[in-house]
């Protein structure tokens, strides 16, 4: 089973030929090609929160257009892959054998932290895949123990997708000039990250008890005020319960990101 974690974008910008992007599209292109092709994809994005464990098992989920304020042409984009109900059941099952909250959504569709990294990874839309939302107390720890759950579904021609941000502070995207205090931030939390996954000395239970104190790290909170875009990370770990194989350093609107890849 391949297990990442990718920075994601922002919004729909990646295919909107943004230039603070175009590292971030090269760089999907490329992870595609280099990680066994999946027959599906299980995705946790950073923008679905819910009361429980939830997941799309509907055959054909609609996608979501979950921004605003963007062209109009942002509105018209498509992405019609198929959703997997069987997939769908098997990670229910998996949840919930670990006495996790879990739910099914068979209306829930798909937002743009699936379908806008997929359509550069798999444009053609042809691999089904399935959505997990994250709890909205998003509790490293419980996250953690849902990528535990996961191990379940362990096949070689699957992929688990964290889609998030490694740096998501909006007000650090855009201000002119950038401060040294927020290249500082997001320099030292990015090189905390991959010290922690991917520093042999390491065990697992250190790497572990770093990511549930992650707000401790350098740079933490300016780096993410709110955790959101960093949890889908703690479930890949999760999953993973090892030392990152490969990891990517990726530039996006300017800022330092990561890409951290098990296969």
């Amino acid at each position: 089973m391949t297990i990442a974690f990718i920075s994601h974008g922002g919004g729909p910008l990646p295919l909107l030929g943004d230039p603070g992007h175009q590292e971030m599209v090269e760089h999907l292109n490329y992870l595609a090609k280099i990680i066994q092709r999946p027959k599906e994809i299980l995705v946790i994005s950073a923008h679905w929160e819910s009361n429980t464990f939830t997941i799309t098992s509907g055959a054909k989920p609609d996608i979501i257009y979950d921004y605003y304020g963007f062209p109009n042409e942002s509105y018209q984009l498509q992405y019609p892959v198929s959703g997997s109900p069987d997939l769908a059941s098997q990670v229910h099952s998996a949840i919930k054998n670990q006495a996790l909250p879990a739910t099914l959504d068979a209306d829930r569709g798909f937002d743009h932290g699936l379908w806008v990294p997929l359509t550069l990874m798999y444009p053609n839309a042809d691999i089904p895949c399935v959505q997990l939302s994250l709890h909205e107390s998003l509790d490293p720890k419980l996250h953690w123990q849902l990528g535990k759950a996961l191990q379940d579904l362990n096949r070689p021609d699957r992929l688990i997708l964290g889609s998030g941000f490694s740096f998501h502070n909006m007000k650090g995207f855009f201000e002119q000039p950038s401060t040294k205090a927020m290249q500082d931030a997001n320099s030292s939390f990015e090189t905390w990250l991959t010290e922690t996954l991917l520093t042999k000395p390491l065990n697992a239970e250190e790497q572990q008890s770093r990511l549930f104190d992650w707000s401790s790290a350098p740079g933490a909170r300016m780096s993410h005020p709110r955790e959101e875009h960093l949890i889908p990370l703690h479930v890949c770990f999760g999953a993973a319960q090892r030392s990152a194989d490969e990891h990517f350093a990726v530039s996006i609107l300017n800022r330092q990101s990561s890409t951290f890849l098990w296969h």
